[in-house]
């Protein structure tokens, strides 16, 4: 489908214009303050509801700041928060005057701290643990003060440290046991060997992460910390990008990026290869396995390789990702020990959980369909290259060519995406008509809709949502269930998030920039309304069939959130009911009565309640013989929901014919399908949106029949505020 988008980034643009962006001159020499005078200026000229720098403003940054920068609470004293707090009120003063002292002082100091916890881990986990004590460690770090001395410090991180020990002391504990059960004229190690052990291995993990991840973190890292404890202080999806962070979210929104294609962690000062990529250069290669170790980088273009061991991975990954088509030489430390140079020509790298997927399900030899959208994808640089709305049109194609006669399109977890996609997508189930209504501060609303009246797919669609489907997902359920044409099953709401984010790269608001890459600010600047006027802020989406699930009881949406925007409405938009002559109120009922019946539902709500309880523990206590009874009792509870992974459906689930070809070449993508299906045959949601399905064919079909019997009438049905089409 081909729709006209020019008219939406004409206003963009002209919104920007609106806010004198382009007349303002920045200049500072400092990179910091230059780049809190432009984010202060766009935030203040160009957010949706823009807040008053205050001094509430101000005490909201400093406690986001110092709760993000030490949440744990293991590194400053009361001492260090008393000489921070005159800046407690006077922060947004700071900001005025792009003042960046209370980010120095901080830094500076939260630094010394860290190096002082080193020492100070070290001195706890050389001394042994006394499991025989009667003592607590209290895990709600929100409530606890910080600590008022060396001493006071000392036994804090002696109590985590005992808390982390003590499970994998109860690890080896049980490995023993084993063992001997094996091996009767097996020696079990002894409390205080397996004590030992249980300390140097929670010395090795703390090391690890010290060596791997907080000493790799610049000063600009921390700046990031704080530029986004300001930004995210007018709303929780307003968000500043240092330049690698835009490059990853671009990668992850086109689901694209060029390199080897393969996934890599930093291993105690190596970088090592986790995963390659399915059909990627590497994997195409077919020399790189997983654990190798990458010793050296050199480009084609260069004699001598950089050794990157202890390198940050950030900065390792620079020299490995590279433009398609150019030459990379890796020197690879392999698995068993031997060291050689593998070139790679990198290339664009698909990665393909990203994308859409369908599979044929089939039920009393009725053949339905199953798309899994994990995001609504674009690739910013050309919206036509790949995007959510064609590889959706795409898989509709290919299901109905293999005969399916309902559609289940599953938005679960799928956390929304590229407005453009979700309207396109929209209308493969409609004829035309409103979509989605958009608001800017102070300008009238817009309507997008879709103007294509071709329609991809007509028949039985049903729609998968919970606690995380949100934003473009909520869009495009909210407008499906205003016009009647899809049943939405799952929670209770949606993640209820209904703003609008632009994505503005600060480079262009400086000329003659020297002062390197600024990085990008994700803006929210408009809030998008269903097409019968209400907002899905903060509401979400509420399903047409309720069922619970694993989140159901926990605090995930947008109004658990920080700073959410409120939820308001709008005058609704003219649209037209679906009238496809499916019985959907008497469908919805069905389903309600079945899935009130589920057992399998029953268990899965217990156990998300028990989940929740859990969650909400904070003491524990470090006695082992109590640590161990709990244990104990926690694994008896949890025993009577293994029957949630023992459920089967009588469904069968196949890949479509193109990707049988593909397994012939690509075993890795077999055994992802595989393993998707399996996971399908056990989830009682898609099976009940098959059920539902079902419903709807046999629907159609007596209402067909009585139609048959009745006067015809050209008038077609509308809802409240919506004009009749003849």
């Amino acid at each position: 489908m081909k729709r006209n988008y020019k008219y939406l980034v004409v206003l963009l643009m002209l919104a920007f214009a609106s806010c004198s962006f382009t007349t303002k001159t920045f200049s500072n020499p400092d990179k910091d303050k230059l780049l809190v005078q432009v984010i202060t200026y766009v935030l203040e000229r160009g957010h949706f509801d823009p807040k008053t720098l205050d001094d509430n403003f101000s005490e909201e940054v400093y406690t986001k700041y110092l709760k993000g920068i030490d949440p744990l609470k293991r590194y400053f004293y009361a001492s260090d928060i008393k000489e921070f707090e005159k800046y407690k009120d006077n922060l947004d003063d700071q900001l005025k005057e792009y003042d960046i002292a209370f980010f120095n002082l901080t830094h500076e100091r939260l630094i010394q701290r860290m190096e002082e916890s080193k020492a100070l881990y070290k001195e706890v986990l050389s001394t042994p643990f006394d499991y025989s004590i009667d003592e607590e460690f209290d895990g709600d770090y929100e409530e606890k003060p910080y600590a008022k001395s060396k001493k006071d410090m000392k036994n804090r991180w002696r109590r985590q440290l005992k808390f982390t020990s003590i499970s994998n002391y109860d690890d080896l504990q049980t490995e023993e046991l084993s063992k001997k059960k094996e091996d009767p004229t097996y020696t079990v190690k002894s409390d205080e060997e397996m004590e030992k052990e249980s300390r140097e291995s929670t010395l090795k993990s703390i090391d690890n992460y010290y060596t791997d991840y907080v000493d790799d973190l610049k000063r600009s890292d921390w700046f990031t910390m704080y530029v986004n404890a300001v930004v995210e202080s007018f709303d929780p999806h307003t968000f500043y990008f240092a330049p690698e962070d835009k490059d990853r979210f671009d990668q992850q929104m086109s689901g694209k990026l060029e390199g080897i294609g393969a996934r890599l962690q930093k291993k105690m000062d190596n970088v090592k290869i986790m995963e390659l990529i399915s059909g990627g250069p590497a994997w195409r290669n077919g020399d790189l396995e997983v654990g190798d170790i990458i010793l050296k980088v050199r480009q084609e273009d260069e004699k001598e390789a950089v050794n990157i061991v202890g390198m940050r991975l950030d900065d390792a990954i620079k020299f490995i990702k590279g433009p398609k088509g150019t030459e990379v030489t890796l020197t690879i430390k392999k698995v068993d020990g031997t060291i050689e140079d593998i070139s790679i020509v990198r290339d664009v790298v698909e990665l393909e959980e990203t994308y859409a997927k369908s599979s044929l399900v089939t039920k009393d030899d009725v053949k339905y369909g199953v798309i899994n959208l994990p995001k609504f994808y674009v690739d910013f640089e050309n919206y036509n290259n790949r995007n959510a709305a064609s590889d959706i049109k795409l898989e509709i194609d290919r299901l109905k060519e293999a005969g399916m006669e309902g559609l289940v399109l599953d938005l679960r977890n799928n956390g929304g995406g590229s407005l453009q996609t979700v309207v396109d997508m929209a209308g493969l189930f409609i004829k035309d008509g409103p979509v989605v209504q958009v608001r800017s501060t102070g300008e009238p609303k817009e309507i997008l809709r879709d103007k294509d009246e071709s329609i991809e797919w007509d028949g039985p669609l049903v729609i998968l949502v919970n606690e995380l489907s949100a934003s473009a997902s909520e869009i495009l359920a909210a407008a499906m269930q205003d016009y009647k044409r899809a049943i939405i099953i799952g929670s209770k709401q949606t993640y209820g998030k209904g703003t609008v984010q632009n994505v503005l790269d600060l480079n262009r608001m400086v000329r003659n920039n020297s002062n390197g890459d600024l990085g990008a600010l994700k803006l929210t600047t408009q809030k998008f309304y269903r097409i019968n006027g209400g907002s899905t802020q903060l509401e979400g989406v509420k399903s047409d069939v309720v069922v619970p699930d694993r989140y159901s009881f926990i605090d995930i949406g947008e109004k658990d959130q920080d700073n959410p925007l409120p939820w308001d409405k709008i005058a609704p938009a003219d649209y037209t009911l679906w009238n496809g002559h499916f019985d959907y109120d008497t469908t919805i009922s069905k389903s309600k009565e079945r899935m009130s019946n589920n057992e399998q539902l029953k268990l899965i709500e217990e156990n998300a309640k028990w989940i929740k309880t859990k969650m909400d523990e904070n003491e524990f206590n470090l006695n082992y013989v109590k640590y161990k009874e709990k244990l104990e009792l926690n694994e008896e509870e949890a025993k009577r929901f293994d029957k949630i992974s023992d459920y089967k459906s009588n469904l069968t689930y196949t890949s479509l014919p193109y990707e049988e070809a593909l397994f012939v070449k690509d075993s890795t993508l077999r055994l992802k399908r595989d393993r998707w299906h399996e996971n399908l045959t056990q989830d009682v949601y898609v099976e009940e949106a098959v059920n539902v399905l079902e419903d709807l064919k046999g629907s159609y079909k007596v209402k067909t029949e009585l139609a048959a019997t009745k006067p015809k009438s050209s008038e077609l049905i509308t809802t409240e505020g919506t004009s009749s089409k003849n």
